[in-house]
C-alpha cells in the first residue's frame, strides 16, 4: 500500500532533516532577506530536486543489487557514520575517566 511508505518516508525525512544544515541555512538566509517565501521556495525546491535524485538513483540501484544488500549496505553505512559522530564523545570521556585518578 501507498500511504504506509508515504507516511513512513514523510516521517523518517522530516526527522532528519530537523536542525540540520540545510535548515540552518535556511534560517540564515531568510535572516538576511525580508523575503522569507522566496528562500522557502528555494530551500523547499532544492530539498525536492536533491530527493528526487536520491529516489532515482535508489530505483535504479535496485535493479541491479537485490533490496537485502541494499538494506545491509545502508545500514552499515549509517552504522558507520553513528560510530565516527560517537567517537569524540567516547574520547572525552576516557580522557576525563584518566585524568582523575
Amino acid at each position: 500500500m501507498v500511504v504506509p511508505l508515504l507516511i513512513s518516508t514523510f516521517t523518517a525525512v522530516f526527522l532528519a532533516e530537523l536542525g540540520d544544515k540545510t535548515q540552518i541555512a535556511t534560517v540564515a538566509l531568510s535572516g538576511t532577506t525580508n523575503r522569507p517565501l522566496a528562500v522557502f521556495l528555494g530551500s523547499s525546491l532544492a530539498l525536492l530536486l536533491a530527493s528526487l535524485i536520491g529516489a532515482i538513483a535508489g530505483g535504479s540501484m535496485a535493479t541491479v543489487i537485490p533490496s537485502d544488500y541494499l538494506k545491509l549496505i545502508a545500514s552499515v553505512g549509517f552504522l558507520f557514520i553513528g560510530s565516527k559522530l560517537l567517537m569524540p564523545l567516547l574520547a572525552n570521556k576516557t580522557d576525563t575517566t584518566d585524568d582523575k585518578q
